[in-house]
């Protein structure tokens, strides 16, 4: 509580960014083994729908930030020419 102190950060704004980097870091393994389960071809908005499917409240721009901060990239599928 010292350090509180004499950064003069109050107590709420401490254990509000504590407990958002909690839920953080709980969001980025489940994202990381949606991803990996589905042999790394899930984007963003599916992994979002995927959520969803399972009970979690998760907007898609909150999973495509972890994404990106994961370097989590689906690949591309191969374009077939119709001829």
């Amino acid at each position: 509580m010292i350090l509180l102190k004499v950064s003069r950060l109050a107590k709420l704004v401490y254990y509000y960014t504590l407990s958002k980097t909690n839920k953080d870091n709980k969001n980025k393994e489940i994202i990381k083994k949606i991803f990996i389960n589905n042999k790394e071809r899930y984007g963003y908005r599916r992994i979002t729908l995927e959520l969803r499917n399972q009970g979690y409240n998760v907007n898609h721009k909150k999973v495509y930030k972890i994404m990106v901060k994961l370097d989590l990239k689906p690949l591309k599928r191969n374009k077939t020419k119709h001829v």
